[in-house]
């Protein structure tokens, strides 16, 4: 029979061990340091770092172990107001778990991160173990973890839908073709039309997963493959109904973040964006007018958004700003018309984008929900309803009036820890020049 594995101890633990006790800590070698009569062992495991003093005879057969060499450590604990967490481990018994590490490409013991992005990148695997780099991920790990529970507790019902399609979902560009046994297929760009026929199924729906954009866009803001947190709810009055929704959605995010990644909050020194109550409202016809846009732009270019931030910070202090009634012709061919008070221009439509920081964080929107509507709003785009069969086939048999919105993770992570390309917050990225790692 195998003896028992010893009892392992995370750095965050060491405070609560009692002084003079012996504990087994495991992790790479964060930092090496040699002094004349004395050594440290900075040891990094899943929970933060941990002080190891070594005294000369206690260096293991071959020296101290460099810097990411994977170790074992049997020692006594100690208090050290000096060290982490007040507390260190003395009289050590090292052993190696792993061959001494090479050299990392970046020096991962240093507070804080000056390499170039395009090392970060290229050596994706080792340079996120920097506590700093990892911190971003931690982030995007709490506001997955509050979304999901935000929204089971609303009763939503969370599915899965194929990423491998046989059409495009919004548009006949920018899909990336596949050979699926000799047949024509696409990756997915959305989920939009399963997870609105779901509605139909279970009312309210949302999904976590990668979606793919063949854009050609090469930005600080667009990835090639991103994940999108979907969401579609039936038996909305309007769009403002979703808005509210993606409100409580947000709201339960950053409460996870502060709950289970306050450490990675101030190993970075972020200051947490607070939803208003209400989050603020402004139509598309105002928003061109505020920006000094031309009353005939069918979007808000880059500049507009950020302008908008600005205004919405210093005015309205809010972080959070909602764009409404975007024009009919610029939103997709399920999107509803705009039933609120005539407004000159357009034809609207009841959609929104949500602007977080002064960049386009969500799109959301009522959709149609009644089959003749389908077929006019297809036909007048120039469109087949018999393409669109199997989607439609949901609506003839009788939907609810519904909506929904989708968030880029990695654009709001982005947002929340101040990056300034959304690359540095995606594990491993994929756009127009990037295929590996």
């Amino acid at each position: 029979m195998r003896p028992p594995a010893p009892a392992r101890t995370l750095a965050v633990e060491l405070a609560d061990a009692e002084p003079g006790t012996f504990v087994t800590l495991m992790g790479h070698v964060h930092r090496r340091r040699e002094l004349a009569t004395v050594a440290f062992l900075v040891l990094r495991d899943r929970s933060g770092l941990a002080q190891v003093v070594v005294r000369p005879h206690e260096v293991p057969d071959g020296g101290l172990p460099p810097e990411e060499t994977v170790v074992e450590v049997t020692g006594r604990v100690a208090p050290n107001a000096r060290a982490e967490r007040g507390v260190e481990v003395t009289m050590p018994r090292i052993a190696l778990l792993s061959e001494p590490a090479a050299t990392p490409p970046i020096e991962l013991w240093r507070p804080t991160v000056t390499a170039g992005l395009p090392t970060l990148l290229d050596h994706a695997a080792v340079t996120w173990r920097h506590p700093c780099r990892r911190a971003a991920w931690e982030i995007v790990a709490a506001s997955l973890r509050g979304f999901r529970r935000t929204l089971d507790d609303a009763g939503f019902t969370e599915v899965q839908t194929p990423k491998l399609v046989g059409t495009a979902t919004e548009s006949g560009a920018n899909v990336f073709p596949v050979d699926y046994f000799g047949r024509h297929a696409y990756l997915a760009q959305s989920p939009q039309l399963y997870k609105q026929q779901l509605v139909g199924v279970f009312e309210r729906v949302y999904e976590v997963a990668p979606v793919f954009r063949a854009e050609p866009h090469d930005t600080v803001r667009h990835l090639a493959e991103y994940v999108s947190l979907d969401v579609e709810l039936g038996f909305v009055r309007d769009h403002r109904d979703v808005l509210d929704m993606l409100r409580l959605a947000l709201v339960g995010m950053l409460d996870a973040v502060s709950t289970h990644a306050a450490d990675a909050v101030d190993r970075l020194g972020l200051a947490l964006p607070v939803v208003p109550a209400e989050i603020p409202l402004i139509h598309f016809a105002e928003a061109l007018r505020r920006v000094g846009a031309s009353s005939d732009e069918p979007d808000l270019a880059p500049e507009h958004e950020r302008a908008l931030g600005v205004w919405a910070r210093e005015e309205l202090g809010s972080d959070l700003l909602a764009v409404e009634g975007y024009p009919l012709r610029k939103r997709p061919f399920y999107t509803h018309p705009w039933t609120g008070e005539p407004i000159e221009g357009g034809p609207w439509s009841n959609s929104f984008d949500l602007l977080f920081r002064g960049v386009e964080l969500v799109t959301g929107g009522q959709r149609l929900h009644r089959h003749k509507d389908y077929v006019a709003a297809l036909e007048a785009r120039g469109k087949s309803p018999a393409s669109y069969a199997t989607y439609l086939e949901a609506f003839a048999h009788g939907m609810p009036p519904h909506g929904g919105f989708a968030i880029g993770l990695e654009r709001w992570v982005a947002r929340l820890v101040g990056a300034a390309n959304v690359r540095e917050v995606t594990l491993f990225p994929r756009d127009l020049h990037r295929l590996e790692p």
